[in-house]
């Protein structure tokens, strides 16, 4: 039973949002666990949105590129916030 559940694992989505403090927008994502926050970049700029010196915040902290969705323990609904980088 529990190898069933590891294999479905690979299988579930999240769907989050992305919110653009500077735009006022609030974009919706749906995410693997095993995507990192590179991956939500890329998906970001397929929609148009520059993610170029902005970082990942969630729950009041800041997260990096290489962490995955699962690593970061973002989950269904969750809602992370898009800031650029103080210069």
């Amino acid at each position: 039973m529990e190898g069933l559940r590891r294999g479905l694992w690979r299988w579930k989505r999240f769907h989050i949002k992305v919110h653009l403090a500077d735009e006022a927008l609030l974009l919706p994502l749906t995410v693997r666990p095993r995507d990192t926050l590179s991956d939500l970049r890329a998906q970001l700029v397929g929609r148009g949105v520059c993610s170029w010196r902005r970082a990942f915040y969630y729950n009041a902290r800041r997260l990096d590129d290489h962490q995955t969705v699962h690593d970061a323990r973002l989950q269904d609904g969750a809602v992370l916030l898009l800031v650029r980088e103080p210069r």
